[in-house]
C-alpha cells in the first residue's frame, strides 16, 4: 500500500526548490491539474495547513485532499499538507511535492486557484518542520490549521508554532482523542470543532422553531430534556446536547437541567429525537429527524395550542463544514 505522501497528487521536487518550483508551477501544465488561462489572476486569500495524523489512511487522505480543493473553489488558498512518518516507516529526509489547480467561474476573469505543497517528514526531522512550513506559506496572508485524525493530543500540542499562529485550529472530535475538546491548547479561543460546524443546519432549524416561543414558555415547568440518537451520530448528539443545555440556561433554565440532558440510544428510524417534558404532562415539545431521508418533524404545545411542522434537514457536506469552521 502506498504511503499518504505517495497517494496524493503532485510533482515531487527537492525540498530546497519548493519556492522556486511554486513560482514557476503555472508555467508548466504538467504540474497542475487544471491549467491557468493566459492573463488570468490567481490571487490567494489565505494559507491553509492540513496536518494528517498517524491514523490517516491513504484513501482518507485523498478524500480530504479533495475536500480542500472544493473549499478552494470558493476561497483560493495555498495549502501545506503535512504527512508525518511513523518511526517504523521513516526515512532520513523530508520529501516534497507541489501541485496546483484552477477553477473557472462565470467569466474568464473569475478564476480561483489552489496551490499545494505536500511535505513528508520522519520524526527525526521534526525540529526543522516549522522553518520549512514558514517558507512555504505566504507571509502576508492569514493561516488556518486543520489537524486530521491525530491520535495523541499531547503530541499535537508539540506543534506550538502552528497552534499559536493560526487564526483557526480545526479538528473533528468524532475522530480524535476524547480529551481533544478539553485539552489546554495554547489558544483555546481559536479551536473549532468540525462536528459542531456540520450540525449548523440542525442547530438553525431547531433554533428557528423554538424562537417562536418566549424564553419563559420554554423553561417554565421544564422537568426533563431527552435526546435520543443512533449510535453512529454519538459525536453529533454530544455536541447537540451541550448546545441545548447552553441555550436553555440562557433562557433561564436552572443549571440542574444539564443533569437530565443525556444522549441515549434511539428507537425506530429516528437519527435524532429531542423531547422537552414539563410539569403536568400537558405541555411538550418534540422533534425527530432522519438525516438519510432529509426529513424532520416538529410538534409542540406550550400553552397556546398545538403547532406542527415538517421540514427538510441535513448535515453540512465536508467542504461546507470546513468553511463554517474556518470563518465562524
Amino acid at each position: 500500500m502506498p504511503s499518504v505522501f505517495e497517494a496524493l497528487p503532485g510533482i515531487e521536487v527537492r525540498v530546497g526548490e519548493i519556492k522556486t518550483r511554486l513560482a514557476h508551477m503555472w508555467e508548466d501544465p504538467d504540474q497542475v491539474g487544471n491549467g491557468l488561462p493566459e492573463d488570468s489572476a490567481r490571487a490567494m486569500q489565505m494559507n491553509f495547513v492540513v496536518h494528517f495524523g498517524f491514523a490517516t489512511e491513504p484513501d482518507d487522505a485523498v478524500a480530504q485532499f479533495g475536500t480542500i480543493k472544493v473549499f478552494a473553489q470558493r476561497y483560493p488558498c495555498r495549502v501545506v499538507v503535512l504527512c508525518p512518518l511513523k518511526a517504523d516507516n521513516a526515512g532520513t529526509e523530508m520529501r516534497a511535492k507541489v501541485y496546483g489547480e484552477c477553477f473557472l467561474g462565470k467569466s474568464k476573469s473569475d478564476t480561483r486557484c489552489v496551490e499545494f505543497v505536500v511535505l513528508s517528514y520522519p520524526m527525526a526531522t521534526r525540529c526543522y518542520l516549522e522553518n520549512q512550513v514558514s517558507i512555504c506559506l505566504s507571509t502576508d496572508l492569514p493561516t488556518y490549521y486543520w489537524a486530521h485524525r491525530f491520535s495523541d493530543s499531547a503530541r499535537l500540542a508539540d506543534y506550538e508554532f502552528l497552534l499559536s499562529h493560526a487564526k483557526r485550529v480545526m479538528f473533528d472530535t468524532a475522530i480524535v482523542p476524547a480529551d481533544a475538546g478539553t485539552y489546554p491548547w495554547p489558544r483555546p479561543e481559536a479551536i473549532r470543532d468540525l462536528v459542531s460546524a456540520r450540525l449548523l443546519p440542525v442547530r438553525q432549524s431547531l433554533g428557528q422553531f423554538l424562537s417562536g416561543f418566549s424564553p419563559e414558555q420554554l423553561v417554565d415547568g421544564l422537568q426533563q430534556v431527552k435526546l435520543y440518537h443512533r449510535e453512529r451520530y454519538a459525536p453529533e448528539a454530544r455536541v447537540l446536547c451541550e448546545w441545548l443545555r447552553v441555550r436553555l440556561e440562557n433562557c433561564g433554565a436552572s443549571s440542574e437541567c444539564g443533569k437530565v440532558i443525556k444522549p441515549s440510544a434511539a428507537a425506530g428510524i429516528d437519527d435524532f429525537a429531542v423531547e422537552f417534558c414539563y410539569e403536568g404532562g400537558t405541555r411538550y415539545f418534540k422533534w425527530r429527524a432522519d438525516i438519510a431521508l432529509n426529513h424532520a418533524e416538529f410538534s409542540a404545545d406550550l400553552g397556546q395550542g398545538r403547532v406542527e411542522l415538517t421540514t427538510a434537514i441535513h448535515l453540512l457536506d465536508p467542504a461546507a463544514t470546513l468553511s463554517e469552521a474556518t470563518f465562524f
